[in-house]
């Protein structure tokens, strides 16, 4: 499991990810995250993100009736959220070179002081 420090820098990213294809409501995009091995997001941190993410204008949200209880929230992606999300996407592999290149050079294993 990823720690949540971890994760805190890169899940807005990963939810405007999960949302590039289709429009989802929020259980559904934790359900895609936890099938990623992002582990199980808790509601107290995947709802204020959606809410932030569309305060900012990155996703748009829609009630739509379900066949399984009251209406559901769905969420979509905006053309500033397709934006974010290639900025994301750039940032994310600088990132992931950097530490790549650093543990490759290091010897990627910790050193006993």
């Amino acid at each position: 499991m990823i720690p949540s420090q971890m994760l805190k820098g890169t899940l807005e990213g990963c939810v405007l990810a999960v949302l590039r294809g289709e429009e989802r409501y929020g259980y559904e995009i934790s359900q895609r995250l936890e099938k990623y091995g992002f582990g199980r997001v808790p509601e107290g941190t995947i709802y204020p993100l959606l809410l932030r993410l569309e305060k900012r204008g990155a996703i748009t949200a829609s009630y739509r009736a379900s066949s399984e209880g009251p209406q559901r929230k769905y969420y979509a992606l905006t053309p500033q959220g397709r934006a974010e999300l290639a900025e994301f996407m750039v940032h994310y592999r600088e990132l992931t070179r950097a530490v790549d290149r650093l543990i490759s050079e290091t010897g990627g294993e910790p050193h006993a002081e």
